[in-house]
């Protein structure tokens, strides 16, 4: 049979845990995954396929324009969305499909009025034992109606600063040298050059792992941060240009399982906590070598600038992770401090 793939239909490849590659598609970017009524993901050879697509298209065009649902739909066809990451995207269809099951049908009028704010807050309140899923809920929420202010389609967005159900404690969440040790001892060597990378360069775990050789000449690393579209260039330190100095380049990514192809998200997220577990390590997380990274260069003399210009934080975030998240470090870096007053100063 031949395949016709319609106008505007969107394709997405992944690589699941296994190492194989799914095809997964949508109506449009951003749009709903076309699947049968039992939910499997369609393909275009199928004849389900172009009934999946004309039903999406028929949902869409029904979207009254007086309507919450309607805004919905604009934002999903916008930049503002279809620009986002993939992950990103999952992330919110999510809220957005809920959001639309109970509240689509709300006129323009009504989402503008403080009564719309009580209603909405009183949805978040129900999700208030998963306090990060509640906020991610609110925070899409509060998107949605800001594109919609933005674009004159509102005058209010009632989702204005709602405040934020979670609050992480992280303040003495660093990696210790005695952590490092212990987790180098045990892991596998690509979770070895993993931890290695996230601690010389302060990137995220998502960045780190779609980094690829492309974008290392050896000396630099040349990354775009994927959740604040940053651009930054990271010298490469000596004791990491030896981790890199002779891999098996089986793929494009630096950083590749023991198998030799490129992780998948959930493949590393696995085999980072086996790892953790065997060391013995329990309240640390991969993110936590970002903060980490922020210490270790502080404690090396380096000021909020330089920090940045590595990590891509902004002077205050670094300033912020040293004052106030990473309180573990703040002995040593007072130390540190007295030893240079005690050089300076003879009596």
């Amino acid at each position: 049979m031949t395949r016709v793939l319609l106008k505007g239909v969107h394709k997405v490849k992944k690589r699941l845990a296994d190492g194989s590659v799914r095809v997964y598609f949508y109506a449009w970017r951003g749009g709903p995954l076309l699947k049968d009524i039992e939910g499997r993901p369609l393909q275009p050879h199928e004849p389900e396929f172009h009934a999946a697509y004309a039903e999406a298209c028929k949902a869409l065009a029904k979207a009254p324009t007086g309507t919450l649902s309607y805004l919905i739909k604009e934002y999903s066809r916008s930049s503002d969305f279809t620009a986002k990451s993939e992950k990103t995207k999952r992330a919110y269809i999510r809220f957005l499909t809920e959001i639309e099951d109970i509240f689509g049908d709300l006129s323009l009028e009504y989402i503008q009025s403080p009564r719309a704010r009580g209603k909405f807050k009183q949805w978040r309140d129900t999700m208030s034992d998963r306090p990060r899923t509640a906020d991610y809920a609110w925070t899409t929420l509060a998107r949605i109606l800001s594109f919609s202010k933005d674009r004159g389609m509102i005058g209010v967005n009632v989702c204005e600063r709602g405040g934020r159900l979670y609050k992480a404690d992280r303040s003495e969440s660093i990696w210790t040298p005695d952590d490092i040790a212990r987790f180098m001892a045990v892991a596998s060597t690509p979770l070895q050059i993993a931890l290695m990378m996230a601690l010389w360069t302060g990137q995220r775990q998502g960045d780190l792992l779609a980094l690829k050789w492309s974008a290392y000449d050896g000396k630099t690393f040349r990354i775009k941060q994927s959740k604040t579209g940053a651009r930054v260039s990271i010298p490469v330190g000596q004791p990491l240009q030896e981790w890199l100095k002779h891999p098996q380049k089986h793929d494009e990514t630096i950083l590749v399982n023991s198998r030799g192809n490129a992780w998948t998200e959930d493949g590393f997220r696995t085999s980072w906590g086996k790892a953790c577990e065997k060391a013995g390590i329990a309240d640390l997380t991969f993110h936590d070598i970002r903060g980490t990274a922020v210490t270790r260069l502080a404690l090396a003399g380096c000021n909020t600038s330089q920090i940045g210009a590595i990590t891509g934080h902004s002077l205050r975030d670094v300033q912020n992770i040293l004052d106030t998240h990473y309180l573990g470090g703040q002995q040593e870096l007072a130390e540190e401090a007295m030893r240079k007053l005690e050089k300076k100063q003879q009596l």
